[in-house]
């Protein structure tokens, strides 16, 4: 450690320190650091797992993920290996502060370069004997060359053709002609879709019927709740594909399963109590099923606030923990090549929005950041006796955004559609007229109640 004077111990370990906590050095480093370059072994083993994290699933681990990774993936290394990495981790999560934090960035890059630097002169040595001086200095000038990027960026006329290549997202459909025309097709593969309404407006239906048009297509859905059992979420899919109302089911079983049976795609529920599952959790459990030899085309995760973080740490915002969540539910989406579709509460601001934005989102309003395409659902007391109501299209990576569209909308048979303008007069005016022959009834009833009193009395 001495050979290397001020890059020794105590810089290493602040450069893996700032790894962690900063995600854009993480990614500068992650092009030039080759992981042999730390002089200490648990450094090595730290760094190598915090980069595989970061090429498996395209994002930066959360504390509580990278927690996990060192409890659980370490059983190659000898246990004083794996005592010293635990022991850094929870060392540099207690002091998370860097003293020097411009310094280390700046002398990152010679760091990298007087070690590349240093082995390319050990491979001089025999090289010299051989009065090879032409290979000695394509390895010095490599050395000396470390950390200067090439690539001066997208070259706007000679890489013309690149940006008319269709990337392969294999979306599957909304069944909703107008978003799937603005998100490309639907739901691309390795996105997260966020569902965001408050409190009973009707968000796991939603996602019930995202599930079942993957179904109709063919395709084979994982669908995770957290929220109703299992059979209860089995039955709205029993609704949403038959047509059958929820109250129906029992005496039309006969005639629901004629019409499911055929169905193509594969749909498996697993039901977890609230709070109880983690990202690891459902990970785990996608494990397991792909070791059937079931293709995964559509995870659903009704719905990402009730699981739990997947470590627990003391003074840890709950805010925090959601974000976590959902940038790891986003990895998860990317590592099994599928969409990955949660809900997500709003807070009390919501409840009374015709439109609800991503400002009325519960609790972590970063947990946008991580998401492809968010929707909002909202429906008033009076939309919902009309069976309408609004989707705002909040944002969206692959199209417009900030558009809202018109909904019918029949939780009774979980039955939603976007709707024309022209729909939408139509409903209202239906439930009117539905309204005035309601109060009708009920004035008549209220004038021969009233004519049977009055003959009473005399």
């Amino acid at each position: 450690m001495d050979s290397l004077g001020i890059f020794g111990k105590a810089f290493q370990e602040n450069m893996c320190k700032l790894m962690v906590y900063d995600r854009a050095y993480c990614d500068q480093m992650q092009e030039v650091l080759d992981v042999k370059y730390l002089e200490l072994k648990y450094l090595q083993v730290f760094t190598e797992k915090l980069f595989n994290y970061k090429k498996s699933y395209g994002t930066h681990p959360s504390n509580d993920t990278f927690n996990s990774i060192l409890n659980t993936e370490l059983i190659d290394e000898n246990e004083v290996i794996q005592k010293q990495v635990v022991d850094y981790f929870v060392k540099i999560q207690a002091f998370p502060d860097i003293q020097d934090k411009d310094y280390i960035t700046t002398k990152s890059i010679d760091f990298c370069r007087k070690q590349v630097l240093k082995k390319a002169m050990m491979q001089s040595v025999p090289l010299l004997n051989e009065c090879s001086f032409e290979e000695i200095e394509g390895l010095i000038t490599k050395a000396l060359r470390l950390g200067i990027n090439n690539d001066c960026g997208y070259d706007y006329i000679k890489d013309f053709e690149e940006r008319f290549i269709e990337k392969a997202r294999n979306p599957i459909s909304t069944g909703w002609t107008k978003i799937d025309k603005i998100s490309k097709g639907g739901l691309g593969q390795g996105e997260l879709v966020v569902v965001v309404a408050p409190t009973g407006a009707g968000k796991s239906h939603v996602l019930v019927h995202l599930g079942s048009q993957a179904l109709k297509q063919g395709k084979n859905v994982v669908h995770f709740t957290l929220e109703l059992s299992d059979t209860s979420v089995a039955q709205r899919y029993d609704s949403c594909l038959t047509g059958v109302p929820l109250d129906e089911l029992m005496v039309k079983k006969e005639a629901i399963y004629d019409e499911i049976k055929d169905i193509d795609g594969q749909l498996i529920v697993k039901e977890y109590p609230t709070k109880s599952a983690s990202t690891i959790t459902l990970k785990n459990h996608l494990e397991k099923i792909r070791q059937t030899q079931m293709e995964i085309d559509l995870i659903i995760v009704d719905y990402g606030d009730l699981l739990k973080g997947s470590a627990v740490r003391k003074n840890y915002e709950k805010r925090h923990e959601l974000e976590s969540i959902y940038e790891e539910l986003r990895g998860i989406g990317q590592e099994f090549a599928c969409p990955i579709v949660t809900a997500s509460q709003t807070n009390r601001k919501g409840l009374n929005e015709d439109v609800i934005t991503m400002e009325s989102i519960s609790e972590a309003f970063n947990k946008c950041f991580v998401a492809d395409l968010i929707v909002s659902l909202s429906r008033t007391i009076k939309d919902r006796n009309s069976n309408i109501g609004r989707l705002f299209v909040a944002k969206n990576r692959n199209g417009p955004d900030g558009i809202v569209y018109s909904l019918f909308m029949d939780t009774s048979n979980v039955a939603i559609k976007v709707l024309e303008k022209d729909d939408v007069v139509k409903l209202q005016q239906k439930q009117e007229q539905r309204q005035k022959q309601n109060d009708f009834v009920k004035a008549k009833e209220v004038f021969h109640n009233m004519q049977r009193e009055k003959g009473a009395r005399k």
